[in-house]
């Protein structure tokens, strides 16, 4: 089993910033990925950013240049910086952690990230 606590969020004007942190615990594995998806109301869940534990990382076309994702491996930690927010990035952001070797994933409890325009 894994935990993942989150931790940052918010509200903040269009323009400005954020930093979303994230925390596993628990039955780690050397090989995972972690990342960030997010859900307005009424729509499905769908990635922001993922970082491999080799540190590939994948970005939705939407925060391409605006988002940067990364990770401490010896912390077990991945990060997402927001910047240059705009109010459609308006969503609940959850942590994500994925173990390939038998496909699967936990979630965090999601946090609230708000952008007025």
């Amino acid at each position: 089993q894994v935990r993942l606590v989150e931790s940052g969020g918010g509200l903040v004007q269009a323009g400005g910033s954020l930093r979303l942190s994230c925390a596993a615990s628990g039955s780690i594995f050397s090989r995972n990925t972690m990342g960030w998806y997010r859900q307005a109301p009424g729509k499905q869940r769908d990635l922001v950013a993922s970082i491999t534990s080799g540190g590939t990382t994948t970005y939705a076309d939407s925060v391409k240049g605006r988002f940067t994702i990364s990770r401490d491996n010896a912390k077990n930690t991945v990060s997402l910086q927001m910047n240059s927010l705009k109010p459609e990035d308006t969503a609940v952001y959850y942590c994500n952690y994925y173990t390939p070797w038998n496909d699967r994933d936990y979630w965090g409890q999601g946090t609230q990230v708000t952008v007025s325009s």
